[in-house]
């Protein structure tokens, strides 16, 4: 989906919970965009959990701070995607299978299914793990392989989609 010159995109990202690694992928994304000229581009950039876990709170320290160590500002709130949401955003990117199959219950129109993509689809040399796998129960060294991963897949969807 190549984008029309007219038509603004609106892309959401998606994990479990909404603490670590979407919300990571909605800053480092947003801030790619924004150090590229790139915000005429889009309508909105968010991102949800499929679960209801940690709806309202802030993203995990060790998320934001790593977003932060690279100058990248982090400024979200966990919310849960809905069905509603599949006609409101262009791409729906999640981290990984399980996240897939869970947007797939969630959205109830089955032609909206092509919206859902896993965000290592961007990866056009196989440079990191298409899985962004979640880092919550590891140490800081799996939320800066994370922040490596969406920057670099932020860096490709931008080349290939706009």
């Amino acid at each position: 989906m190549t984008q029309d010159q007219d038509k603004k995109l609106a892309v959401a990202f998606v994990c479990l919970g909404n603490i670590c690694r979407s919300p990571m992928a909605e800053a480092v994304f947003a801030h790619t965009v924004k150090t590229q000229g790139l915000e005429s581009h889009f309508s909105k950039i968010e991102s949800f959990g499929t679960a209801r876990y940690h709806i309202g709170e802030s993203p995990d320290e060790r998320s934001s701070s790593t977003c932060e160590e690279y100058g990248v500002p982090v400024n979200h709130r966990a919310q849960q995607i809905k069905d509603h949401h599949f006609k409101e955003f262009d791409y729906i990117i999640c981290m990984d299978e399980s996240n897939f199959k869970n947007l797939e219950s969630i959205c109830k129109n089955k032609t909206l299914w092509n919206k859902i993509h896993l965000f290592g689809e961007w990866d056009t040399n196989g440079k990191y793990n298409k899985i962004v796998d979640d880092p919550y129960y590891g140490g800081i060294n799996g939320f800066q392989y994370n922040f490596n991963q969406v920057k670099y897949f932020s860096e490709e969807f931008l080349k290939r989609e706009l």
